[in-house]
């Protein structure tokens, strides 16, 4: 189908808008729009046999049997309905539309009824009833051609082509597009997220491509069967593409897929979308696949997601926590949780546990692809949740590679977006490597913007990108490969790095300021030992004094103290106190001590990042003490991080141009605005 023409079809169906206008807010439109449609291609999926089920149906009337089984049969779908009516000829009832209507819904078989429940479709036909629109919007989209087959305009039959199969109309595939298309728009109006539904079509397909094109030789292998799962699945699109891909690869092959999506409508698509394609409706789960796993035990072949970016998972932190404490490792979240605010690397955590076991014959195992954006990759100090999660990963060799793609690619977001491909299963040459390949000039600019989406990636480069992730180690090798530059390999603990603590010595000089005087009143500290106020007093003649040592400053403190009768209290938390106050940091001051060691000055503490297959103490001998001879280490706050610094690996140095260019440039363009000055004053 040309864009032109799911653009028609979507038109058609949004059109109802013009009849909802006025008793419907413009946010309510697709409460009304999506379900219409889903029923319209439900109807125009099931014509062809419609007859055949109501014989079948009236066949076993009254008797005391499942007949369920044989209405599947007759309709040679997973779903069917009962009832001799249609959107048509509901539409020509306007008195009764709402009473027909219902029972046609009713008439569906259990999964296609729940999946219109979702949409609270009975809601919505008693609200468009009350308000007289009924029978026109049922109208409207009894006229809107939903059939899978092109047929004959007078005889209604299924055309067939040379090949004698029938020739498409509406494929399913097509289908997704107009689900999609009407989705963006619902969001639109509604101001909400479009992206938290549906992907781009041609990143779904690179994402799969890269997913299953290291498995092409086995998958054409007779009697092939390959399960997929997607834990945010939204209208089903990645599914569809991955069941494509695999039966293009060999049409004998058994795809079964599996999702779960926390948004009815969305649901509600994807579900029906499967139950059409022949899937089993059952495998979609409706829920959250942090606090309701629709999948729990299961594990998968395939394993992919585009979850909603940086979206937090405040709603499910009790379930989410009570897990990672109380089933630690054995559970999905063990290596860690990230922060509140982006759940991202919880869908990996989820879709990791999903994957299947290597048997000790090397088979089994499962691959991962996922949609992140840049968070993921670095967010996070040494040894936070995201860190830990990364290192879990990467010391577990699960990570294949990552792919950076270009900006503006998604409807609801201008970020940079990555794909990350993991598996438990590594081929020889790739096991304890990471691939990092940079596609983020691979694009072609749209016509026309679809919100925030200005950018595609055309066929010609989802197979030139395809094939270099195919060869990255050797194009990575080799510098005479074309894309040399755009691929590097990396080990895994290349990755990891040990955040360091440098101290250096605190350094005081002792003076008594009218400051410090202000400070001695005011210091709690002193307060519950002395009189602070009578204290400050019994040293103000010493305003102006400066003494390079503590025992120096200390001698005199005394002294004036005792000359005056005060007490010097004992105990540490004065003795600090005055040290505080009393101390000036000083460059060349008294190195203080603690039990015979250097004490660290927190202002002057620094943190540095050492790869894990450096030497800390070279490190400091090399980077640190030649700029401050002073300083060491604090082993004991050493932390072990890890990150994947994508840019920075990538990033190529752009020399500024020369001043003699950039001032012929300005030359030029005031000679230009100069001589556009001469002819306005003319």
């Amino acid at each position: 189908m040309n864009s032109s023409k799911h653009a028609e079809l979507a038109n058609h169906a949004w059109s109802v808008a013009d009849l909802l206008r006025g008793d419907y807010k413009q946010s309510d439109y697709g409460k009304v729009i999506l379900p219409f449609t889903v029923l319209r291609r439900l109807e125009c999926v099931l014509e062809p046999t419609r007859a055949k089920v109501l014989t079948e149906y009236d066949r076993f009337k009254g008797q005391d049997v499942d007949v369920s089984r044989f209405l599947r049969r007759a309709s040679g779908h997973s779903f069917y309905n009962v009832s001799g009516y249609t959107l048509k000829s509901i539409a020509n009832d306007s008195n009764q539309a709402a009473k027909h209507l219902l029972a046609y819904v009713g008439a569906f078989s259990g999964n296609a009824q729940e999946v219109m429940e979702r949409y609270e479709f009975a809601q919505q036909v008693r609200r468009l009833d009350s308000a007289g629109l009924l029978y026109r919007v049922v109208g409207r989209f009894a006229d809107l051609d939903l059939h899978p087959h092109r047929r004959d305009n007078k005889t209604g039959e299924v055309i067939l082509g040379k090949d004698g199969k029938p020739v498409p109309n509406v494929t399913n595939h097509q289908m997704g597009y107009v689900f999609e298309e009407l989705i963006r728009r619902f969001a639109e109006q509604s101001n909400e997220t479009a992206g938290e539904h549906f992907t781009p079509r041609e990143v779904i397909e690179l994402m799969v491509n890269l997913l299953v094109a290291p498995d092409d030789d086995a998958l054409s292998v007779p009697g092939t069967s390959r399960t997929v799962l997607d834990p945010a699945c939204g209208t089903g699109g990645m599914l569809s593409a991955a069941e494509e891909h695999i039966t293009r690869l060999n049409p004998s092959a058994t795809v079964t897929v599996f999702g779960q999506e926390l948004n009815p409508e969305s649901w509600a698509i994807c579900r029906s979308d499967m139950m059409i394609k022949g899937q089993d409706p059952d495998n979609i789960k409706f829920g959250n696949s942090f606090s309701d796993d629709g999948h729990r035990g299961k594990h998968f072949d395939y394993l992919l997601a585009n979850p909603p970016f940086g979206v937090e998972w405040k709603k499910v932190k009790p379930e989410v926590e009570d897990e990672y404490e109380t089933l630690g490792e054995s559970g999905r979240f063990g290596a860690g949780l990230p922060r509140i605010n982006d759940g991202s690397l919880l869908f990996l955590q989820h879709m990791i546990s999903k994957m299947k076991p290597v048997t000790a014959d090397g088979r089994g195992g499962s691959r991962i692809a996922i949609v992140f954006n840049g968070s993921p990759l670095f967010t996070g100090a040494a040894e936070s949740g995201e860190s830990r999660i990364r290192r879990w990963i990467l010391e577990n060799d699960w990570l294949e590679g990552i792919v950076a793609l270009p900006d503006q690619l998604f409807y609801n977001t201008g970020i940079s977006t990555y794909f990350w491909i993991l598996t438990n299963r590594k081929a020889r040459d790739h096991r304890g490597k990471v691939v990092l390949l940079d596609a983020r000039d691979q694009f072609a600019k749209m016509r026309k913007s679809l919100g925030d989406k200005r950018k595609f990636v055309t066929p010609d480069q989802i197979k030139d990108i395809t094939r270099l992730y195919g060869e990255a180690l050797d194009a990575a090798r080799n510098p005479e490969h074309p894309q040399h530059g755009k691929v590097k390999v990396f080990a895994n603990e290349d990755f990891g790095y040990r955040r360091i603590t440098v101290e250096r010595p605190l350094k005081l000089r002792f003076e008594v300021t009218e400051e410090t005087l202000t400070a001695l009143a005011a210091s709690k500290p002193i307060q519950k030992v002395s009189d602070a106020d009578a204290l400050a007093t019994t040293l103000k003649p010493l305003v102006g004094q400066v003494w390079p040592t503590k025992r120096a400053a200390w001698d005199a403190l005394r002294k004036t103290m005792a000359e005056a009768g005060a007490p010097w209290p004992t105990g540490t938390p004065f003795q600090k106190a005055m040290r505080d106050i009393v101390g000036v940091r000083d460059p060349e001051g008294e190195v203080q001590l603690v039990k015979g060691e250097p004490e660290p000055d927190a202002e002057l503490r620094d943190y540095e990042n050492v790869p894990l297959d450096e030497d800390v103490e070279e490190y400091l001998r090399r980077e640190v003490l030649p700029h401050v001879p002073d300083a060491w280490i604090d082993h004991e706050k050493t932390k072990i991080g890890y990150e994947i610094p994508f840019t920075r690996h990538f990033y190529v140095y752009k020399p500024p141009r020369p001043l003699a260019e950039i001032d012929a440039e300005l030359k030029a363009l005031e000679a230009e605005i100069q001589a556009l000055l001469g002819e306005v004053t003319k």
